[in-house]
């Protein structure tokens, strides 16, 4: 194929990205009818069975597990199909074969495919988001706002393959053509974490998708169904069998299996620190018939402050703190877990942010008027519940909630006295746990808010210009936010990601990510 055909298949013409807007309120009247509609009508569809995905057909398993409603653990949502090991041969077969022709086609004609999804996933955007509040005890705005970002990922990286697919002229030397460009690298395990069930999940598969990889998805068993809604957009949209292969199952029995594969090329992961430090350890072990070197796209845990200094707008702060760190139960990588108040100022906020934690309403997720809701499940509420019991032992309880009896409920808890030293303020919690830790200036909550092995998210409010200045050059963490909350990145404006031990230093819905998924070549020729 010349260079003239490379570079025309690679145009295609797409309107400038602009981001999905997010959630407009409960009290907007099409979001009123909009949820008012699809939750009834996702609960007349509960308890369906869901098999796997594999080379375009439906796949039954002997080992069905039962995915259930976190606020209500008796109401079923779906019956998953769980993958064994033979079923993940035939996947990353299916995957391999395919690829063989997926590698080929056009990053234009693999963007079509994106755009499509992103269209379907709009026009489902209440349903699907209806199947969060129910499966995951999302509420209606983080709900929402996943299905935006996941839409959002599969639009900015449609435009970003049709950018990086273009070879560049990389200038003459001695009369040569030179030229640079990306190809594949083959076979992409996406594992994707429960918690941003669609938005992760699609973020990492689409990536992988258009840069001409093919996949096989290992969805979160605690968000199983929701990861369903991937296998449904990219059939309706089209996209050729064996390209994306939907494979729920027991990370005890098919996890190992599917890293240590010499089939697979990359592994593109979001979860727990301990589990992404397993799968890279895992995919530096090189047996006699693996191919290439893996590579592994990690997204890990945080540990994040925020930093409450001087000459604040103390309503603003709340509101931004209370949503930072415990929007979605603090069940998000990005959630506010310490918060660092500076001496001055302590003996008024303080007591402020827990009168406001107190107003907070707790319930299932599908009533709007409930601030925060069930944790997902029961393993993560006895964890939770630990911490909850740490809490009372390191430091003294400002606030600790009331919640309901059925469900997998842990109290809001806010904690002060907390010391760098204590694991409340080093351990990554993942749950409604707020650990206030009160330092003597804005030095010494610099100091503490970068003493943990996390570089995730992080924020500062303060009126002082100078103590801004210096946040933004010493305060290092993947996203810093500046007198707002540390949640609620955007693709595109707010690429997303950490260091340290909260990842490998990707940034997900950023111009650095995509080549991850590539292989770079240059080609040289001599007139």
């Amino acid at each position: 194929m010349s260079t003239t055909q490379i570079q025309a298949k690679s145009e295609l013409e797409l309107p400038a990205f602009t981001n999905e807007p997010i959630f407009p309120g409960c009290d907007d009247p099409q979001v009123k009818a909009g949820f008012g509609r699809a939750i009834p009508q996702v609960r007349e569809q509960l308890g369906r069975t869901y098999r796997l995905y594999i080379n375009g057909k439906n796949v039954a398993t002997d080992d069905i597990i039962d995915s259930i409603n976190p606020a209500d653990p008796g109401e079923v949502i779906g019956r998953i199909h769980q993958a064994g090991t033979k079923e993940i041969e035939e996947a990353l077969t299916a995957a391999q074969n395919a690829f063989k022709t997926w590698r080929d086609t056009s990053p234009s004609e693999r963007a079509e495919y994106l755009v499509k999804a992103a269209k379907i996933a709009r026009e489902r955007i209440y349903e699907y988001s209806a199947w969060q509040i129910l499966e995951e005890g999302k509420q209606w705005a983080q709900a929402y706002n996943d299905l935006a970002e996941g839409i959002d990922f599969l639009e900015y990286y449609a435009r970003e393959m049709v950018r990086l697919g273009a070879p560049r002229d990389m200038g003459s030397y001695a009369g040569e053509i030179n030229q640079y460009f990306y190809q594949p690298k083959g076979v992409a395990a996406v594992i994707s974490p429960w918690n941003f069930p669609f938005a992760i999940s699609c973020g990492m598969c689409a990536a992988a998708i258009v840069a001409g990889n093919t996949v096989v998805f290992k969805p979160s068993n605690q968000a199983p169904v929701v990861g369903h809604h991937l296998v449904e957009i990219f059939s309706e949209a089209g996209l050729p069998e064996g390209v994306f292969n939907y494979m729920p199952g027991r990370g005890s029995v098919i996890g190992d299996y599917l890293v240590d594969s010499p089939k697979t090329s990359i592994i593109a992961f979001t979860g727990s620190m301990e589990v992404g430090l397993g799968i890279i350890e895992r995919a530096g072990r090189t047996p006699p018939n693996q191919p290439s070197v893996k590579k592994v796209v990690c997204e890990m845990g945080g540990k994040n402050a925020i930093i409450i200094d001087e000459d604040i707008d103390t309503d603003k702060v709340v509101t931004g703190i209370l949503y930072s760190a415990f929007g979605y139960q603090g069940q998000k990588c990005s959630a506010c877990s310490r918060l660092i108040v500076v001496d001055a100022i302590y003996d008024t906020f303080v007591p402020q942010l827990g009168e406001a934690a107190a107003k907070l309403k707790i319930g299932p997720a599908e009533d709007p008027e409930n601030y925060m809701g069930a944790v997902i499940d029961e393993a993560a509420q006895k964890k939770i519940l630990e911490y909850v019991e740490l809490a009372q032992k390191e430091g003294k309880i400002l606030y600790l909630s009331d919640v309901p009896e059925k469900g997998f409920y842990v109290p809001l808890t806010i904690v002060e006295g907390i010391t760098p030293d204590d694991r409340l303020a080093q351990e990554e919690v993942f749950g409604p746990v707020l650990a206030v830790m009160r330092a003597r200036d804005f030095d010494q909550a610099l100091e503490w808010a970068n003493s943990t092995r996390f570089a995730l998210t992080g924020g500062v409010f303060s009126g002082k210009k100078e103590h801004l200045e210096r946040a933004r050059r010493e305060f290092r963490v993947g996203n810093l936010y500046l007198n707002r909350g540390c949640v609620g990145a955007m693709v595109q404006i707010q690429p997303f990601g950490g260091f340290k031990m909260s990842g490998a230093g990707t940034k997900a819905g950023g111009p650095d990510y995509l080549p991850h998924f590539m292989d770079p070549r240059a080609v040289t020729e001599q007139p």
